[in-house]
């Protein structure tokens, strides 16, 4: 999948905590922010989510 900035972003699912699914689609409406790291459990990623 590509993505550009400013540009709609196609519709996926991925899986979440508590054995469930996020379907971008389901949120239509609301506020979404979808944010990329290198690696969970990490320094870099705690240090990137905490800005």
């Amino acid at each position: 999948m590509s993505v550009k900035l400013n540009h709609p972003v196609p519709d996926f699912s991925v899986p979440a905590t508590s054995d469930t699914t996020v379907t971008l689609s389901k949120l239509r409406g609301k506020q979404v922010v979808i944010y990329f790291y290198p690696k969970a459990s990490t320094p870099g990623c705690t240090t990137e989510g905490g800005d």
